[in-house]
C-alpha cells in the first residue's frame, strides 16, 4: 500500500483551539470571576477537548489505514487502535488514552458539576498528547 499524506490543518487548529481555551481558563484562574462565568470558560475548554480528542483518533485511523499497519483498522476497538498507534510509535502510551476516551464519553454528562470538573481537568491534561500525537503525525506525513 502506497503511503499517503494527511492534511493536518483540522488537528492542528483544534489543538491549537484547545491550547487557547485552555490559557483562557488559566488567566481567569486567580480572578474572582461568577460561577456562570466559570461554568462557561469550563465548558469552552471541555468543547474543544471534545472536537480535539475525536480528531485524535480519526487521525490515528487514517494514518494506519493509509501506511499499512499490517492489518485492517475498520472494526478494531478504540482500545486496540491506541495500541496500534502506540506501536508505530504515534503515541507513547495507551494509558492516557484510554482515560481520554473514557473521559469523552464522560462529556454527556457534564450537567453534573464534579464529572465536568474531572472532564475539565483531564481535557487539560490531553493537551501535551494531542500536541505529541500532533508531532508524531507532522514528522510521519510524506
Amino acid at each position: 500500500m502506497l503511503a499517503m499524506s494527511l492534511d493536518l490543518s483540522s488537528l492542528q487548529k483544534a489543538v491549537h483551539s484547545l491550547e487557547r481555551a485552555i490559557h483562557v481558563s488559566e488567566a481567569f484562574a486567580d480572578r474572582h470571576i461568577s460561577t456562570d462565568e466559570t461554568e462557561v470558560i469550563r465548558a469552552g475548554v471541555i468543547h474543544n477537548f471534545e472536537f480535539t480528542y475525536e480528531l485524535c483518533w480519526k487521525f490515528m485511523k487514517r494514518w494506519l489505514e493509509s501506511n499499512g499497519s499490517g492489518s485492517t483498522v475498520d472494526g478494531v476497538t478504540m482500545k486496540e487502535l491506541f495500541r496500534m498507534a502506540a506501536e508505530r510509535q504515534l503515541i507513547s502510551g495507551t494509558g492516557p488514552w484510554f482515560i481520554y476516551h473514557q473521559q469523552r464519553n464522560q462529556t454527556t454528562h457534564i450537567y453534573d458539576a464534579d464529572i465536568a470538573q474531572e472532564v475539565f481537568e483531564t481535557s487539560v491534561r490531553f493537551l501535551d498528547n494531542a500536541k505529541e500525537l500532533l508531532l508524531s503525525l507532522e514528522s510521519k506525513n510524506d
